[in-house]
Parts: C-alpha cells; sequence; structure tokens
C-alpha cells in the first residue's frame, strides 16, 4: 500500500505516537530490572550503597542509559496524547503535556548525572577510584544545582493529569487509567529499583494493549484513505 505524498507526515506521527506509547513502559521497565541486587528494596542513602549499586557493574549503566533513551520517547508521548485529547480532555491534555515534558527533561538531567558521569568514574583505576569515591556523596545527596532532579515529579503528576483526560474521553478503560496512575505513583520513591518495576509492569499491562489499538486504527484509517 502506498500513501498520498500529503499522508506520509501524519502517517510517520501517527506511527511515532502510537509506537511511543508501548516503547516507553517498556524500556522504563528494562532499564528498573537490570539493576544490581533487584530484590534487595534497599533505599539509596549512602555513598557505600551507591558504589555497591553501579562500581564495575556494566548493566547497572547499561539500564540507566535506556531509561536516558526513554526521555525522547516520553515526548513523543505527551505531545502526540496532548494533540489527541480535543474535547473534555482538553485542558488535561494541554497541560499534562507541558508538565509532563518538563518532567521528562529532569528525568535527562538525572540520568546524566547517574548514567554518564558515574559510567566514566568507573572506567578510572581502582585507586583513583577509591580516592574519588567519599566525594559521591555531591551525587547522593544532591548537591549544587543537582537538587533540581527533585522535580522529576513532573513527569508522574503530568502523566497522571494526562491520563484523567484519556478517561474522561474514554480513550481508554477506566482500569488502564488506574494501572498507569499507580505504576506512575509506584515511581515516587528513594530509588527503591523493585517498587520502581512493578510500577513500570503495571504501566506495560496498561500501555500496551491501547498502543496495539491505536497501530490498528491507524492502520484501518490509512487504508481507507487511500482505497
Amino acid at each position: 500500500m502506498e500513501y498520498k505524498k500529503t499522508d506520509r507526515l501524519s502517517v510517520v506521527r501517527d506511527y511515532a505516537y502510537a509506537l511511543s506509547i508501548i516503547a516507553y513502559p517498556i524500556m522504563l521497565l528494562i532499564g528498573f530490572v537490570t539493576h544490581p541486587n533487584l530484590l534487595a528494596m534497599e533505599p539509596l542513602f549512602t555513598v557505600d550503597q551507591l558504589v555497591g549499586r553501579f562500581h564495575n557493574n556494566p548493566m547497572y549503566h547499561i539500564g540507566h542509559l535506556i531509561v536516558t533513551f526513554t526521555v525522547p520517547v516520553l515526548i513523543i508521548y505527551f505531545i502526540g496524547t496532548m494533540n489527541l485529547l480535543r474535547n473534555e480532555g482538553r485542558i488535561y491534555g494541554f497541560w499534562g503535556g507541558i508538565i509532563g515534558v518538563f518532567g521528562a527533561f529532569i528525568l535527562a538531567v538525572d540520568k546524566g548525572a547517574l548514567c554518564l558521569v558515574l559510567s566514566a568514574f568507573d572506567t578510572l583505576p581502582e585507586a583513583d577510584f577509591q580516592q574519588l569515591a567519599p566525594y559521591l556523596s555531591v551525587i547522593v545527596e544532591k548537591k549544587g544545582y543537582l537538587v533540581i532532579v527533585w522535580l522529576i515529579f513532573a513527569l508522574m503528576i503530568g502523566g497522571s493529569i494526562q491520563v484523567a483526560g484519556l478517561l474522561k474521553e474514554k480513550v481508554i478503560k477506566r482500569w488502564q487509567g488506574y494501572l498507569i496512575i499507580i505504576g506512575l505513583l509506584l515511581l515516587i520513591n528513594p530509588d527503591i529499583e523493585l517498587i520502581s518495576s512493578i510500577g513500570a509492569a503495571l504501566m506495560c499491562i496498561a500501555y500496551i494493549p491501547w498502543g496495539i489499538k491505536e497501530l490498528k486504527t491507524i492502520k484501518e484509517k490509512y487504508h481507507e484513505k487511500n482505497r
């Protein structure tokens, strides 16, 4: 099937949005479950805990890198949902999208510190690393401008606001909305990866059927237009 030239941009846009619905919770889940000692239920409060997680552990860095790459997918999702909600959910789509995109930017900042910087430190010779390790407290304690990473809550808030709009316009079912909101709330924790993984898994259960439905709708839509 060939699409008309005028439709090509719309096809790319719509498919990108549908795929983002499926991809972003899966990417978050993969990023969380690759953490070491996933079942430890241990919050991150000390340098020793941080070093124990990332030092000589490439899967930690890979997991955080995957979450970092989730950021552009999240932005596509938030903007796509903003454009999707045009009726009684419009105000929820707009403000949820603005807050959510800002939260996605903060996620990039957070993972820049916890992924890119820490992975660079991990390449140091062991003797040099041990000398550096005590100074990692500035990362654990969010010193300096790292304090802005606390604004990552905007990601969960924006996502929840848009879910309210999706429910108002009956884009998703009520059980899906509840699972997404619960999943987002579970991401608000002191770096306990098991809780975050459960939250991401609940989001996958809700998002993936919706994303598949959107893909089918898009295929039918453009098939009809090009008959």
